[in-house]
């Protein structure tokens, strides 16, 4: 199997020079080419044809995010945002970027080669996976359907991981404030949650926030597990439901985990929960909605033609875990469909 060809754009000769090294040292990496801005990457695109391409949001002469709108529609390739903490990297995702790694403040050069070997590699060997075809932005129309609530406490649960970011709000627009509680793990840095719910909060109609332990999981309202080393549960007390926020350990390679989160809404809602299953690699939630299914509850789970990555729903569904399979654009359909029979 050849090695993964990767093109590294990056205008600071330091940082360039030390993701070069440090990816190198990969057996199932090629590092290809470099450019320190998108015009010299375009020429090293045409003339090496990488396999993925590693891209900084702030580059000279022209923004990675407007480089990224002009290159996807003419050359769709699997490209990795390297970014500081910053709101700008959503709109690199809805450029068309397959995945994001915060880009490392210190400069000490073991704890960058850490940074590539733990991080970064494992974000490119995903995106030479990724169909970037199904990265297609719709123009969001809103779901004509009604929630009709029967008095049940219900409660929905959203897993995802490569591409979900994207696959999460398009969902999420299509969602109206009348909807039972939702809770949300999206695999993501520490730092990246609470300005991804807050973007979230002001484009959809539901309420979205970053969630805390304590807080109340309340119609019309989405709480999006914080980014970092801490898993989220939901638990009943009194009869409301509401989540816990704690440190733990890795769980299937990720915390937050979706399988600590679907499996404690099973545990806690049963046949009152809905469970819903994104794009993402590897098998984190697919045991959980399991859970969640086996309990009671109802379950979706998104298509492999609209998968950015068909790993996690793909192994729900070959568990069992998954009732329905739909295409992204159909899922709040369904969502509401699913809820009204209840």
């Amino acid at each position: 199997m050849r090695p993964i060809r990767v093109l590294v754009v990056e205008d600071s000769m330091v940082f360039r020079e030390l993701l070069v090294q440090s990816l190198s040292k990969d057996p199932g990496i090629e590092v290809v080419g470099t450019a320190k801005d998108p015009f010299e990457a375009r020429d090293a695109i045409l003339e090496y044809k990488p396999d993925v391409m590693t891209l900084d949001v702030e580059l000279p002469r022209m923004s990675g995010i407007e480089f990224l709108r002009k290159l996807i529609p003419q050359y769709p390739l699997p490209v990795v945002v390297i970014s500081s903490l910053s709101d700008k990297v959503f709109d690199a995702m809805n450029a068309g970027a397959v995945d994001f790694v915060a880009k490392p403040s210190y400069t000490d050069r073991k704890q960058l080669e850490s940074f590539v070997h733990n991080e970064l590699l494992v974000k490119i060997k995903i995106a030479s996976t990724a169909k970037i075809s199904k990265i297609k932005r719709k123009v969001v129309q809103e779901v004509q359907q009604n929630f009709v609530s029967k008095g049940k406490n219900l409660i929905i649960a959203i897993g995802a991981s490569t591409g979900g970011t994207e696959a999460i709000c398009t969902v999420m627009k299509d969602y109206g404030a009348d909807l039972p509680g939702i809770v949300v793990v999206q695999h993501m840095p520490p730092g990246f949650t609470e300005m991804y719910a807050k973007r979230l909060d002001n484009q959809c109609r539901v309420r979205v926030k970053e969630a805390q332990t304590g807080d109340r999981v309340l119609p019309g309202t989405v709480l999006i597990a914080p980014g970092g080393d801490k898993h989220m549960r939901v638990v009943n007390v009194g009869g409301n439901y509401q989540v816990e926020v704690v440190a733990g350990p890795k769980v299937n390679g990720h915390c937050p985990s979706v399988d600590v989160l679907f499996e404690s809404v099973a545990r806690v809602a049963g046949k009152d929960a809905l469970g819903i299953i994104l794009t993402g690699m590897g098998g984190d939630g697919a045991k959980g909605l399991l859970a969640m299914r086996q309990a009671g509850a109802r379950t979706i789970g998104q298509d492999e033609s609209t998968c950015v990555v068909y790993g996690m729903p793909k192994v729900a569904y070959d568990l069992g875990a998954v009732e329905y399979q739909d295409k992204l654009s159909d899922i709040a359909k369904r969502t509401y469909s699913v809820l009204n029979r209840m």
